[in-house]
């Protein structure tokens, strides 16, 4: 049961670090030190899909983290 476990997390961590890479690039701090404008926007398409599945992919990752330490 551990071996999945441990399968499991490693294969979600591979994803969850792709899919954290993948997201779009902001401007970084100048945005928040007056840079562009842009910072109100709608998620569409592909974009709206990365950012859930990074969502639910943490989830899967902290669950599993739990459950492995429950069984150890």
């Amino acid at each position: 049961m551990e071996k999945i476990i441990d399968i499991i997390q490693i294969v979600v961590s591979v994803l969850l670090i792709g899919s954290i890479l993948f997201q779009q690039r902001g401007a970084g701090l100048s945005s928040t030190f007056g840079g562009e404008g842009g910072v109100y926007f709608k998620k569409r398409g592909m974009e709206k899909i990365l950012f859930v599945a990074t969502i639910i992919l943490a989830g899967i990752f902290i669950l599993s983290a739990i459950i492995r330490m429950a069984i150890s």
